[in-house]
């Protein structure tokens, strides 16, 4: 009877690590959300800073004849008339600058923040697209590059491997494995568009190390589509 009580006192021990456990996860992905809740909130308000035209005024002077024609090609009578149209020339230029507010895509395991809008049709669930990608680790702020095929980037971030190779990298969003936060924020992007595509660890790689990033690690990708095809 004592040992009966002994195992089965063990087994209610294990169950409650294992719910402590998770407990901790759960925070610690809850956590990583706020984070990126707030890192989304301090980066979408973007300064932009352009030209913007100034006006000149200018007359255009345009001289026409009319000529009324009868059948037979027979000149009756001829008008003249000369148009005055004053019109502005946009032909100096001022700075001017504003604040713009970056779209931003929430999905239930992914968040976008489209840092450059696109053109064309949405990327859907099947879709193929061609894009270039940089992957960065995530605590409250973009951590280390851990992969990319940005070439710019690679030389910015210091970031080498064995082989490199920046070709563009073209899939099949509903025939390719992807983890499951990238998988959603890919889905809606357009071609030519720039964005952040930011997740917990619950929907990066969970508890497994992969390569040099840590077990439930939050994940940041910058991607920049070139081409979306839903054929």
């Amino acid at each position: 009877m004592k040992s009966k009580s002994i195992i089965f006192a063990s087994i209610l021990l294990f169950i409650a690590g294992s719910s402590c456990t998770k407990t901790t996860l759960e925070t610690k992905y809850n956590n990583q959300e706020d984070s990126i809740d707030k890192y989304i909130s301090a980066q979408r308000l973007v300064k932009r800073t352009d030209v913007v035209p100034e006006k000149i005024d200018t007359v255009l002077l345009a001289d026409s004849i009319f000529d009324y024609i009868l059948e037979g090609d027979e000149i009756v009578d001829s008008i003249f008339v000369r148009i005055d149209t004053t019109f502005r020339m946009d032909t100096t230029f001022r700075d001017t600058t504003w604040t713009d507010t970056l779209r931003v895509v929430n999905k239930g395991s992914s968040n976008r923040m489209v840092r450059k809008e696109g053109t064309g049709e949405e990327l859907k669930a099947n879709g193929n697209i061609a894009f270039y990608y940089a992957g960065y680790t995530f605590n409250t702020n973009k951590g280390f590059l851990f992969m990319t095929n940005h070439e710019a980037t690679s030389i910015q971030d210091k970031w080498s491997i064995t082989d490199q190779d920046f070709s563009i990298c073209e899939m099949n969003l509903g025939k390719t494995e992807l983890i499951e936060g990238l998988k959603s924020g890919l889905t809606g992007v357009k071609a030519g568009e720039e964005c952040e595509i930011l997740f917990s660890g619950k929907y990066g790689f969970g508890d497994n190390e992969f390569g040099i990033i840590p077990a439930n690690s939050a994940l940041l990708y910058y991607i920049w589509v070139i081409a979306v095809s839903n054929d």
